[in-house]
């Protein structure tokens, strides 16, 4: 026979309780089945682990000793127990249009090899109110230089991406290799109701206004676009993921870039929400010299910042 889990809890319970009575209470088992226990325990081992009296009971100099060490054994088994049976939740990473652009895959690929960790990906309307509420962990979210804080947030900024315009390829504007603002401001400019990554703010600075279409979602935006009722402005990424062919993307020579940040939850965030925001600063950073897109005119150079409400 072996020494088996009830032997040793039998002694760590007499060694706690110090009688058979409330050992066998605390076990949930008789006084004559403990007794039974702890005798085969010791024949098991060929040493005295309990003086029995008929008055009193004490373990011996072996008997603490192992009782001490079988506290270990057990307390280390019901550890491992609890981390084996602790099945940690994907980080959910959320963003409403481009995502990393061409860089999405192989990012999270590298991530996946580099941590073994899972990635939930998922578009939500308005990636930073589904972060808020917690339906994601992290969202990505593009947003204009010097934008404002984002309160109760912890952001990385991971790089700083060109603009471009989307026009239907039936539009003259599309015959050329570049618009300006003023130029895409003669006509409708359709807009994403939730997340936008431009508002009509965008013209500000060149005295053009431009008359904006509200749409729900980049489907809308792209037929609006195709059949020539509205051009859009968006992110360089957009271009590798929303592809159409009616319509035809161009560089904006006068707009300003930018900013792609990772925000996510300052108060009990993911556990890898910090570490993926880091690896993914270093994945651009690697990247920096020989840029594609979604890549970027400057890689961002700040440093993790924690938005306080």
């Amino acid at each position: 026979m072996n020494v088996e889990l009830r032997h040793l809890r039998a002694l760590v319970a007499l060694a706690e309780s110090n009688t058979f009575t409330t050992a066998a209470a605390v076990l949930g088992t008789t006084q004559p089945t403990l007794s039974r226990t702890i005798t085969q325990l010791e024949e098991i081992t060929g040493v005295r682990l309990v003086e029995r009296t008929t008055r009193e009971m004490s373990l011996t100099p072996a008997g603490r000793q192992f009782s001490a060490t079988a506290r270990e054994l057990l307390a280390s088994l019901n550890t491992a127990l609890d981390e084996l049976g602790r099945t940690e939740a994907p980080l959910r990473l959320g963003w409403a249009w481009a995502g990393f652009g061409g860089h999405t895959v192989p990012l999270l690929q590298e991530w996946k090899r580099a941590h073994a960790g899972a990635v939930e990906l998922s578009r939500p309307p308005d990636p930073v109110a589904a972060l808020r509420r917690g339906a994601i962990d992290a969202a990505l979210v593009r947003r204009t230089p010097s934008p404002g804080p984002l309160p109760g947030l912890a952001t990385a900024t991971l790089f700083t991406e060109r603009l471009v315009a989307a026009i239907a390829v039936k539009d003259s504007r599309a015959a050329k290799t570049s618009v300006t603002l003023p130029e895409l401001a003669q006509g409708p400019v359709a807009v994403c109701a939730t997340a936008p990554t431009v508002t009509d703010h965008l013209w500000d600075h060149t005295g053009h206004t431009p008359h904006t279409i509200s749409v729900a979602n980049t489907d809308e935006w792209l037929t609006l676009i195709s059949v020539g009722d509205a051009v859009g402005v968006t992110a360089q990424a957009t271009t590798y993921n929303h592809q159409a062919p009616d319509v035809a993307y161009r560089p904006i020579e006068d707009s300003p870039p930018v900013e792609v940040t990772l925000a996510w939850r300052a108060t009990e965030p993911h556990p890898h929400a910090h570490a993926f925001a880091q690896f993914a600063r270093d994945y651009f950073a690697q990247l920096f010299d020989t840029s594609t897109p979604p890549f970027s005119l400057n890689h961002g150079e700040n440093a993790e910042e924690q938005n306080t409400p």
